[in-house]
């Protein structure tokens, strides 16, 4: 089934006090499949905590912050019509105590701890979406992958490879060099 709305990308970071669990990251990973997302890129990342500090910047100074930059793990770009909208919805609301009563069955309803060990992170618009993407992707051209690899992901000519975490593109795609034909003379 071909879809004629382009895939937005947004970024995903399954956060420690999730990944320490093998059963709840790989529940996690489990619904962002059936809920129709790819897997475009994955990364674990053990974060230097200078880097967690920039990349949280923008909460510095609040009550928070120290709790912020001494965690994070597992990043995904994750590609789907209206990602960002319905990853910030598989997660829930970011106030785990607020999201056990009003969304229990989302992510940070089941697995969050507190405000900031709730388990994951996600893009709130396309502009952080790609600050965020070259922040832990600094090698991923996203225009590149637009103009070479979206469509072949939105028409689904990608298999998930389990091991690495990404869906990769099938070997029946014009973009796949194929191995030349050896032929008997």
């Amino acid at each position: 089934m071909t879809t004629k709305t382009r895939l937005q990308l947004t970024l995903a970071i399954i956060k420690p006090d999730a990944v320490a669990q093998p059963h709840v990251i790989k529940y996690i990973k489990n619904l962002i499949l059936s809920n129709n997302f790819l897997f475009v890129r994955s990364n674990m990342v053990r974060w230097r905590r200078s880097d967690a500090e920039q990349f949280y910047k923008e909460h510095e100074g609040r009550f928070f912050h120290n709790r912020l930059v001494t965690f994070m793990s597992s990043t995904h770009i994750l590609a789907r019509e209206d990602a960002i909208s319905c990853w910030r919805k598989l997660m829930g609301p970011t106030k785990v105590f607020r999201t056990q009563y009003e969304d229990p069955d989302s992510i940070r309803g089941q697995f969050g701890l507190s405000d900031t060990r709730n388990c994951t992170h996600g893009s709130d618009s396309e502009e952080s979406a790609a600050k965020e993407i070259h922040f832990f992707f600094p090698d991923f051209d996203i225009e590149k992958w637009y103009s070479e690899e979206e469509l072949l992901f939105r028409q689904r000519k990608v298999t998930f490879d389990p091991k690495r975490d990404i869906h990769i593109l099938d070997n029946t795609s014009p973009t796949r060099k194929e191995e030349p034909k050896i032929t008997a003379s």
